[in-house]
């Protein structure tokens, strides 16, 4: 299979009409090239603009909208009156890191007595555990909390229920058709749910639970007797996990990161003030978080035990916290060998494979390691365009990560192949799933067939999405400025990018062997451009070219001043554009 060479540029959505985006322009305020980005990104109205621009906390829907919010609450209510020991347990990404660690923390500074389980990749796998449950009877507690896990653990809330332990199942996956039987199960997806943003993290689901809890103890008076917690001091750890498990940056997300990433700025918790040093991070954007810490806590999941990011973000003493993130560094450097490592072996298979066209792929290998496969199926992704499962084979069972392409919901796909599977769970672009060895070649089989049926020619073709074609005199410092005000930029709210045409390339040159530097210069406007990891493409930099690329501001020596950054590039005459 040879990977995709050519991509073709869209526009992010229908064109907006000139009224439509001069009205907006006018109510909101703002240049009608941003109020063309907010229409381009589903903003219609003045209100639904302001409430965009302002994303304020106290505009947060009512937490009693969720399903099982009230019966979870009086239970956690019920066991902080009772001094009942609870379990968390959380899950070993960092969605499931941050949420053990935000129930965990607030819980305690409740009052409550509280101890939590993160499973272990390579000896538990992904969700509630049984041997976890059995350990929380044994340390005598009466209730469970679960995070970023729980909607497909029957089995285990069966045990949880034989066992006397009261299980509340916080979750954002996926539901299956049949639910756990357990005393609540708070999950935005479920049917019946009145809350008005789906696409909640697992992080996201126990921030709204302690929002409950919180108005819930304030009402019949719990703090005339102990503190109010501020819920606002956990909002660093849901714009982590937020950003982390990449749910769409819109409506509630939107609100929560926002004021997170104030939080993580601030860096006040010793550990997220060590990781940011370990990363190298100056300033906190969506990008450093998903690019920098976020990895580095992953890496602990991926490799050894998930246990040590919780701990880190829990702990008060900065010298532990700087050790735990040296460590974690030291796992994260060994987590990208390993991962480079298998991204080439699956190369290798995928090249050796018959140039048959199709519509997914499914590799296996017992050299894989389970901690790595599903940034390896990413980047399989980004090179081929397919839907793709990557598994890790041991002693004739197989764990599996799967990524997908628009248009292919792989949730759903996986339910048309649950008979070849032990299991599965996840969302439409991201998966996980345990099947038998035996079993590969009848789901593969399945697999295909199943995408086959789905997408047509034009979903494998890999496309990128802007705002328009713009002149190049339209981007200025001011207006770039202007676009900030959108941030956080992310999946749902991606980064503003424009198309323009017939631009002379001036003084191209290669930074650091993997970067492109040059200016272009269209009707006498000229801009300087920045092209990462494009240093093989320094040829294509001749005559007049077309850009596709993001505004950005490049500070240096105190000066700001725009810089675009390129996405993509091609001769001038290419008409396959918009």
């Amino acid at each position: 299979m040879n990977p995709i060479t050519g991509r073709k540029w869209q526009l992010r959505s229908d064109e907006p009409s000139f009224g439509q985006v001069e009205h907006l322009a006018e109510t909101l305020g703002v240049s009608p090239l941003t109020a063309r980005v907010l229409r381009l990104r589903g903003i219609g109205s003045a209100e639904d603009g302001q409430a965009f621009l302002q994303a304020r906390l106290s505009a947060l829907p009512d937490p009693d909208l969720l399903p099982d919010m009230t019966i979870a609450c009086g239970r956690l209510e019920q066991a902080l009156v009772r001094g009942e020991k609870i379990a968390v347990h959380g899950d070993y990404d960092v969605d499931g890191i941050t949420g053990c660690t935000l129930l965990v923390e607030m819980l305690r500074n409740l009052g409550g007595l509280v101890e939590y389980h993160i499973p272990l990749r390579l000896k538990d796998g992904y969700g509630l555990s049984a041997d976890a449950i059995r350990q929380a009877r044994d340390s005598g507690c009466d209730l469970i909390v679960s995070v970023d896990c729980g909607v497909s653990a029957h089995a285990e809330a069966a045990l949880a229920s034989e066992l006397g332990i009261d299980l509340i199942i916080t979750d954002h996956h996926q539901p299956p058709e049949e639910l756990p039987t357990c005393l609540a199960l708070i999950n935005p997806h479920l049917s019946g749910n009145r809350f008005p943003w789906q696409e909640l993290s697992g992080v996201g689901v126990a921030f709204f639970l302690l929002a409950g809890l919180r108005r819930r103890l304030r009402e019949n008076g719990y703090f005339t007797r102990h503190p109010e917690p501020d819920l606002r001091q956990g909002l660093d750890l849901v714009a982590l996990g937020t950003i982390a498990d990449i749910v769409p940056l819109g409506g509630v997300n939107r609100i929560l990161v926002r004021a997170g990433l104030q939080r993580l700025e601030q860096g006040s918790r010793p550990g997220i003030a060590a990781l940011k040093k370990v990363a190298d991070v100056k300033t906190v954007s969506c990008g450093t978080v998903g690019f920098r810490l976020a990895p580095r806590l992953n890496a602990a999941g991926r490799l050894e035990d998930a246990a040590l990011g919780v701990k880190l973000l829990l702990g008060d003493d900065p010298q532990e916290a700087a050790e735990l993130a040296e460590l974690l560094d030291e796992f994260n450097r060994e987590r990208q060998k390993i991962e480079q490592q298998t991204l080439e072996q699956a190369i290798a298979a995928l090249t050796e494979q018959p140039e048959e066209m199709r519509h997914t792929i499914v590799l296996a290998d017992e050299r894989w390691h389970p901690g790595v496969i599903g940034i390896v199926a990413s980047r399989l992704v980004e090179r081929y365009h397919r839907p793709t499962v990557m598994i890790a084979l041991a002693a004739g069972k197989g764990k599996g990560s799967a990524r997908s392409i628009k248009n292919f919901h792989l949730y759903r796909a996986l339910q048309q192949c649950a008979e070849n599977l032990v299991g599965f769970g996840g969302h439409a672009m991201a998966a996980g799933l345990s099947i038998e060895a035996e079993k590969l070649i009848a789901f593969s089989d399945c697999f295909e067939k199943t995408a086959t049926a789905l997408l047509g020619a034009e979903d494998l073709l890999p496309s990128i999405a802007h705002d328009g074609e713009i002149l190049l005199e339209s981007i200025s410092l001011q207006q770039v400025q202007e676009f900030e005000s959108l941030n956080p930029f992310g999946a749902g709210n991606p980064q503003p990018a424009f198309v323009s045409r017939n631009c002379r390339v001036f003084s191209p040159r290669i930074l650091v062997e993997k970067h492109l530097k040059f200016d272009i210069e269209q009707q006498g406007k000229r801009q300087s451009c920045i092209a990462f990891g494009m240093a093989e493409r320094y040829d294509e930099l001749q005559g007049q070219v077309d850009l596709l690329y993001r505004p950005t501001i490049n500070s240096w020596k105190g000066r700001d001043s725009v810089q675009l950054q390129v996405v993509d590039m091609r001769s001038t005459g290419n008409e396959d554009l918009l």
